[in-house]
């Protein structure tokens, strides 16, 4: 199986990501006080523990697809690290962002619209976030917004026509069967822990890490999830396409989508199993069922 086969559709046309994210746009905004709060009363800065030896701040946004949503974000959050920094008397550091994404990712269009009056040193970083990307220690703040519910992959066992969690007729786990609700709960946990692994590795100790993501209310299964309507008409023209003859079943059974939408507590328990960080705080939006936990890196 290839690593990387999902990416968001490149360039400004029609069908592009930069022209089709305004959701993911206006859940960011929702999130920017949640951020400015957690750099105020979270980051550590204490140039003792952190970074001794360096005056660089950085920054990485994993999942950034090709803009313009990662622009916001990252001038967001490099003022509120400036206020963070004169508020306690300290000299600026100079600022380099990381923008990560798949290695097909369209980076062309992301750096050839990056900001005029950007106050950072701007760097690619092509690979999946489920592995490490960056020198031990590097990076300061660390921000994902709604790429996380994409997994490393769908649970084999879903698209395995003899499983018993086979997902016969659907593509993801919405209204699907328990046990396949279950089998993708088990590949977000996997996943999610060679996230946090990768992390703890990466980011400095008394730095934060901020993700805004997919999520579904705590007390409710998978199947209950609120993703996946938006795909409700392609299942259905798949379907078709098999009582049509065009497709086999087979096929259709075996394609799952690699998406998953976790509660806050399974968020919780994960973080707490992997041991490298502390929770400063998990907010649930309930406008869009959006999850932001916010987490530190231990001293």
């Amino acid at each position: 199986m290839q690593e990387e086969p999902y990416v968001m559709v490149g360039g400004d046309g029609q069908y592009s990501y930069a022209k089709n994210s305004n959701l993911q746009r206006v859940g960011a905004d929702h999130a920017k006080t949640l951020i400015i709060e957690a750099i105020t009363e979270n980051l550590d800065i204490d140039e003792n523990v952190s970074c001794p030896n360096s005056n660089i701040f950085g920054i990485a946004d994993l999942g950034c697809s090709v803009g313009p949503n990662t622009y916001v974000s990252m001038k967001n959050i490099i003022e509120a690290v400036v206020q963070k920094y004169k508020s306690k008397g300290r000299n600026l550091p100079e600022f380099q962002v990381f923008f990560n994404d798949h290695v097909s990712n369209d980076f062309n269009t992301l750096f050839a619209n990056l900001p005029a009056d950007r106050q950072y040193f701007g760097a690619g970083v092509p690979g999946s976030f489920y592995h490490r990307l960056f020198p031990k220690a590097s990076l300061k703040f660390v921000y994902s917004a709604y790429a996380l519910h994409w997994l490393f992959r769908a649970p084999p066992e879903v698209g395995d026509l003899d499983s018993a969690s086979c997902n016969r007729g659907r593509l993801y786990y919405r209204n699907a069967t328990k046990e396949v609700g279950q089998a993708y709960s088990a590949q977000f946990e996997k996943d999610m822990e060679s996230f946090l692994s990768a992390r703890a590795e990466e980011l400095a100790p008394g730095g934060l890490m901020a993700i805004l993501m997919s999520g579904r209310k705590d007390g409710t299964l998978p199947r209950q999830s609120s993703i996946g309507p938006q795909d409700l008409p392609l299942e259905s023209s798949l379907l078709d396409l098999v009582n049509e003859g065009i497709i086999s079943k087979d096929k259709m059974d075996s394609f799952n989508l690699p998406i998953y939408g976790p509660s806050a507590e399974e968020i919780k328990a994960i973080v707490v199993k992997n041991e490298h960080f502390d929770i400063v705080r998990l907010i649930t939006l309930t406008s869009n069922s959006s999850l932001m936990p916010t987490v530190r890196r231990g001293v």
